[in-house]
């Protein structure tokens, strides 16, 4: 693992910055909104931008790629990031923030597609594995020291943009200056929506309410912790340590979901958080000791789902469909993500803030109901089901394209089907009476350049 860390640090250091930045964000402008008394429907409507910012990336960020080469992509992107963390601070008209808060969104998508590319590029592919538990380890982190930034910092003044900032600056230095050769274009597989709601339904439902409680827990549970009468660290500290407790069950879990019924255990998993939530749903003024710990114990279970469900549904099909599938879990759980804030919002306007967990407890229950194992048929198990579990970062902090790098999916058909060409823009009309081209140098007699270093393409100078 220490030649792993070694190998991938920078790629990791650019992802670490990234979610520090990303994860601050969030919570700030929550508590921004709060102190301002502004409606908790607004401050759900941010992180619903966010993550429609998110899925769209996902969609229209590989022809980016295909068009200017990776390092100009990430490169462009982390700039538009960065000036619009800083228009927060310019503008205080909130339909502009909704605006602001889908472009961050596009953008971190962009990136982390090229992060990923980089990654399945350099890694062999006995090492899958470990590099993309190394890739979460440094998205759950940058969640949490994000969030541990306001203990240090609890005044809410500009300085807090400025250093979200700083963090997508500082994310553009270990890709800027790579002298390594740069990866492949890849692209999302296209995805299947019929075949896979026929073929894993129970997944698609886990994934989907997954979505809806994780994406207004990290839009909304600051607003809460703060009507609560939490100060700014505290509610640096209360989502330090729920965002930490998702990092902390990844393992556990694992070792469950390879000796159980993952059916059987979504089932288990969603009843507890029912359970967990509803002390705080229930409570208008919640105790210190009890909001902590209810909430850690909630994030314990509801970190678990998405996991669960990607793990349930890769039992249940076919291995040359499994980009495909994680293209088609990925847009599930944001669709989630994008309703749940919007949803939670409102009910916290008209019934107070405990709503928010009152309505994770009523979700879960959902989940409970539409969760059977018995319905399980097995029809269409893969014969070495069930598949060695993988730990997933539940925050949408990856892009379709981290299929290249989750070991149950074969490295053959991410060359098959990531691979091939992308169009980045519309082709040319044919000119019949034109012959094939053969030559590849320019008019001016040149080789073309390559997209992402702008040199001959038969240089030899980077290093691999």
């Amino acid at each position: 693992m220490r030649q792993i860390w070694k190998s991938f640090r920078a790629l990791y250091f650019a992802s670490l910055m990234m979610l520090i930045g990303s994860g601050l964000l969030s919570t700030y402008l929550g508590l921004r909104l709060a102190a301002d008394h502004v409606d908790s429907l607004w401050v759900g409507a941010l992180m619903a931008a966010n993550y429609f910012g998110l899925v769209l990336g996902g969609k229209i960020g590989h022809r980016l790629i295909a068009r200017v080469g990776h390092i100009r992509a990430y490169s462009a992107c982390a700039g538009i990031v960065g000036a619009a963390v800083l228009g927060h601070g310019l503008v205080d008209w909130l339909p502009a923030w909704l605006f602001l808060r889908v472009i961050v969104g596009l953008g971190m998508m962009c990136q982390y597609m090229v992060i990923e590319s980089w990654l399945n590029e350099q890694a062999e592919a006995r090492q899958r594995g470990l590099v993309f538990s190394g890739y979460m380890i440094a998205s759950y982190l940058g969640l949490v020291m994000g969030q541990l930034i306001l203990v240090m910092h609890p005044a809410l003044g500009l300085e807090l943009l400025m250093l979200v900032a700083l963090c997508f600056a500082l994310c553009l230095v270990p890709v800027a200056l790579t002298r390594r050769i740069h990866p492949a274009p890849l692209h999302p597989a296209p995805m299947e929506p019929r075949f896979f709601i026929k073929r894993v339904p129970q997944s698609l439902s886990t994934v989907l309410g997954a979505g809806l409680i994780v994406g207004s827990f990290y839009g909304l549970a600051p607003l809460y912790a703060s009507q609560q009468g939490l100060s700014t660290e505290q509610v640096g500290l209360f989502m330090g340590s729920c965002i930490f407790a998702g990092l902390l069950v990844q393992w556990p879990l694992g070792w469950l979901s390879d000796r159980y019924d993952r059916a059987v255990l979504i089932r288990s998993f969603a009843f507890s958080l029912a359970l967990a939530a509803l002390p705080l749903a229930i409570m208008p003024q919640v105790p210190l000791e009890v909001l902590f710990l209810a909430g850690f114990v909630c994030s314990l279970v509801q970190f678990c789902l998405y996991p669960l469900a990607v793990a349930f549904s890769n039992d249940h099909v076919e291995g040359d469909r499994r980009v495909s599938l994680t293209a088609m879990l990925l847009v599930t759980y944001g669709v989630g993500a994008s309703i749940g804030p919007l949803v939670a919002g409102v009910l916290m306007k008209l019934f107070g803030s405990q709503m928010l967990y009152a309505f994770f407890s009523f979700f879960a229950l959902v989940l409970v109901w539409r969760i059977r194992p018995k319905a399980v048929t097995n029809l269409h198990q893969v014969e070495d089901a069930p598949l060695h579990h993988v730990a997933m970062p539940d925050n949408m902090t990856s892009s379709p394209l981290v299929a290249c790098l989750d070991p149950r999916v074969d490295e053959q058909v991410v060359q098959d089907q990531m691979t091939g060409p992308v169009s980045a823009g519309p082709e040319p009309e044919s000119e019949p009476e034109s012959e094939p081209e053969t030559v590849t140098e320019t008019e001016s007699g040149q080789p073309p350049e390559d997209p992402d270093t702008g040199r001959d393409p038969n240089f030899s100078g980077a290093r691999p």
